[in-house]
């Protein structure tokens, strides 16, 4: 039996948003990069059109999120905004391997094959942000209680603030002197503070952005509280997937290609994931900070030196959407 004819799976058929209106469903995490290992759950993303109720009527469809599968499908209006601002959850999609691509019609096909519009500088800021992001939660963990608390809330706030840097991208209607965040003492505590200003705000923008900054605090708290040595598991896999985002991000940057799946960087980022660079103490020898401190300058360089654009071909995104969304009003597809 494939994959998707399991029971489980019946709702991609079956929801209105999705089946014959899907552009492309694809494997996404380790299955994706390749690095998955005995156990690893599934992860299945992928793209579907919009409704005609969603361009000319009142529907606001954004996405279908189905937990039980570990399954994201995109509206292709949200996908395309994500992926104007590099964002490397969804800028990952584009660059699977052929055979991991499960569904793909030709407008599906059309969309993979323009994927260079989407690059520019921006990569360096949201892949940056995201690795920042990802080395800070590491550093939270492997302390435990050695670093004081305003530390650590200001891990966290670093985290957010580069999350709140790609607000504009996404939400329209939003300008970064809106949120500020700052470390308070609050109930005999060192804590995280936000200063909002914000008048005639979309409760679902307002919703959507809350809604990340506390996911954030969230998965900091959750590896936070790590207790037992199974959990060095976790750790490894955060301190492997923050080198495959700095490598991710200097292919694009140095040969202006999507590259998910890492073969020519396996053996190295199951060394990692496997504990190869982990001391007996559990924290990381010099050895990984070491690839850090390289993987760092030479993105520094790329930024500098990439012949990517400072942002991406929007005229050229904007026909391809037009074009797309126009065939979906006529009854094209």
């Amino acid at each position: 039996m494939q994959l998707l004819d399991r029971s489980e799976y019946r709702f991609l058929k079956t929801d209105p948003h999705l089946g014959n209106h899907i552009m492309f469903l694809t494997y996404g995490g380790s299955y994706a990069y390749g690095t998955n290992v005995e156990g690893s759950d599934i992860d299945i993303r992928g793209c579907t059109l919009n409704s005609k109720a969603d361009l000319l009527g009142m529907g606001d469809f954004e996405q279908v999120v189905d937990t039980g599968t570990d399954t994201t499908v995109y509206a292709f209006n949200k996908l395309l905004t994500l992926l104007i601002s590099c964002n490397p959850n969804t800028i990952e999609l584009l660059g699977c391997k052929p055979e991991h691509y499960l569904v793909l019609t030709p407008m599906g096909k059309q969309l993979i094959a323009q994927r260079k519009m989407f690059l520019s500088c921006r990569a360096a800021v949201s892949f940056g942000g995201y690795a920042n992001q990802q080395l800070r939660r590491l550093e939270n963990a492997l302390a435990h209680d050695a670093y004081p608390a305003e530390v650590k809330e200001r891990h966290i706030m670093g985290s957010c603030e580069n999350t709140i840097f790609t607000f504009p991208e996404r939400y329209h209607s939003f300008s970064l002197e809106q949120i500020k965040l700052s470390v308070a003492d609050v109930e005999g505590r060192p804590q995280v503070v936000a200063d909002i200003r914000m008048e005639q705000v979309p409760l679902r923008t307002l919703t959507g952005m809350v809604s990340e900054l506390v996911e954030i605090a969230r998965n900091y708290d959750k590896i936070h509280h790590r207790n037992k040595k199974k959990d060095d598991a976790h750790l490894n896999k955060h301190a492997m997937h923050l080198v495959r985002l700095y490598l991710m991000c200097l292919d694009i940057l140095e040969k202006e290609e999507i590259i998910t799946y890492r073969a020519a960087d396996h053996n190295l980022l199951m060394d990692i994931r496997n504990g190869c660079y982990q001391r007996e103490d559990h924290t990381f020898n010099s050895a990984f900070y070491d690839l850090l401190n390289d993987l760092e300058k030479r993105l520094d360089y790329a930024r500098k030196h990439t012949s990517l654009p400072e942002a991406p071909d929007m005229a050229r995104i904007e026909a391809f959407q037009m074009e797309v969304n126009e065939r979906v009003v006529r009854d094209e597809i």
